[in-house]
């Protein structure tokens, strides 16, 4: 692995914009890139005037689709039993699934939205919105918005930390390993946003079924 973050970091530093695409569609797919070591330099390097901050945000958003529209349109197309036979080739296994698929079941498109800022359920939720026959409309708006939102925070924190300590360049493994300690506190506040919209949904549909459930008044005399 430590081999392969050492490639990915180079693609980003020599193919630029191209780099950036392929390494974050790739990390929204079932390969264990870590975004940590795509965007971050990138926008660190933008702001050295090697490429334009708004270029890696774009570029980056733009691989996430792709690479989520390739992982829906998969999981659309083979179903469950094909994913669970050979999704362990990929890092993956069922109960992984399984379980992006409750969160995608509970939260629906909110769900999308916010699963692209969140660890493992990033990767993982395109499947279960192919399998669900999702809205497409619907998913890529979500996906686009998400993709985009988690692309700039990767871009300024990249910016400000790289910019701090400029010997993380050196050492793809270690940008990965801070970058990730520093994004805690922003999935710790995704988290919350989350819990506080599943728990209004909850609340408003058991009210719902409440008023539905009480008898009807018996009509005038």
């Amino acid at each position: 692995m430590h081999g392969l973050i050492q490639m990915w970091f180079h693609w980003v530093e020599q193919w630029g914009y191209l780099g950036v695409f392929l390494l974050m569609a790739m990390e929204s797919s079932i390969l264990p890139v870590p975004s940590e070591i795509v965007i971050p330099p990138a926008a660190y390097w933008a702001a050295q005037g090697r490429m334009d901050a708004v270029g890696v945000v774009v570029a980056g958003t733009a691989g996430s689709i792709f690479g989520s529209l390739v992982m829906y349109f998969v999981s659309l197309a083979l179903g469950r039993p094909f994913v669970y036979k050979y999704g362990k080739y990929f890092f993956l296994n069922q109960q992984k699934i399984e379980m992006s698929e409750r969160f995608i079941k509970n939260s629906a498109t909110v769900g999308i939205f916010f699963s692209r800022l969140i660890p493992v359920v990033r990767h993982l939720c395109s499947i279960p919105a192919g399998f669900a026959r999702m809205d497409l409309k619907k998913f890529l708006a979500s996906t686009t918005l998400g993709a985009a939102l988690w692309c700039s925070v990767l871009a300024w924190f990249g910016k400000s930390v790289i910019g701090n300590e400029p010997t993380l360049l050196t050492d793809p493994a270690r940008l990965a390993t801070v970058l990730k300690a520093k994004f805690l506190y922003f999935g710790i506040a995704m988290f919350l946003m989350l819990g506080a919209y599943l728990a209004m949904k909850i609340m408003t549909s058991r009210k719902a079924a409440a008023g539905n459930t009480q008898p009807a008044e018996p009509p005038a005399a």
